[in-house]
């Protein structure tokens, strides 16, 4: 049995993350949502200290969905500028700890200004590897696996590759991130209980912890509840328990 088809994995190799609730969280206090929004940068340092301290290899959040453009301009503007403060404060320090930090979705929509930023971030951190930290950005599941698509349509079009060889292997490696395990924990905050577009393609088999706490109240013992839940999940990735309990008759 291959070490990802087991149960007994007790610290995910990825965490992926959905990181709501900042608005909510500041219009309960009666102040700008953009308010919430700085709250959340602390969450987002409480997950990555979590995550160096237990060794998780992996930490992908969803910062920005393709759909968050359709928010109100003012708040649309007021997290470009938050997050512009991010990527000038927070890199030296994330180089400093050995953190990779990757941007994936829809660069081209934000301005120039932002993708020197997030170019600048990926080469500074590109040879450390204590944690990928894996930033969503401009992003959605859909815009993923149809890009995918496209690449794919456009290596049939130049003569590289006939439609016949196209499986879920060749798709899933043009899939964002197909270099990464896959995630294998997905947490989200807010109360919400959907993934809502958020990696379509990896999270197929990735176990779905939700709370009700609000992403500016995250802290460590919230995490280590999910991550105790996840341990005492069977994983059986299409198998059954039989087969899981017999390492040897489990096809590799």
């Amino acid at each position: 049995m291959s070490s990802e088809t087991g149960s007994a994995a007790r610290i995910p190799r990825h965490l992926a993350v959905i990181m709501d609730g900042n608005g909510r969280w500041a219009q309960r206090r009666r102040r700008p949502r953009v308010i919430g929004h700085r709250a959340g940068a602390r969450a987002v340092n409480v997950c990555v200290d979590f995550c160096l301290a237990k060794g998780i290899e992996v930490l992908t959040l969803f910062a920005f969905s393709s759909e968050n453009w359709g928010r109100p301009e003012d708040e649309v503007g007021a997290l470009m500028k938050l997050f512009m403060g991010a990527l000038e404060r927070e890199v030296d320090e994330l180089d400093r700890r050995g953190v990779r930090v990757r941007f994936i979705g829809e660069r081209e929509r934000f301005s120039d200004a932002i993708v020197a930023r997030m170019d600048a971030a990926e080469a500074q951190t590109a040879g450390n590897a204590k944690l990928h930290l894996v930033i969503a950005a401009s992003y959605g599941g859909r815009w993923d696996i149809a890009r995918a698509a496209r690449l794919l349509a456009q290596d049939v079009a130049d003569g590289k590759l006939r439609p016949e060889e196209i499986d879920e292997q060749v798709l899933g490696g043009r899939i964002t991130l197909s270099d990464l395990p896959a995630p294998d924990l997905f947490i989200r905050t807010g109360g919400e209980k959907r993934i809502s577009n958020f990696l379509l393609w990896q999270l197929a088999y990735t176990e779905l912890w939700f709370t009700d706490l609000l992403w500016p109240e995250l802290d460590a013992a919230t995490l280590q509840r999910a991550i105790d839940d996840y341990s005492g999940r069977e994983r059986r990735f299409g198998l059954t328990g039989a087969q899981l309990a017999a390492p040897d008759e489990t096809p590799e």
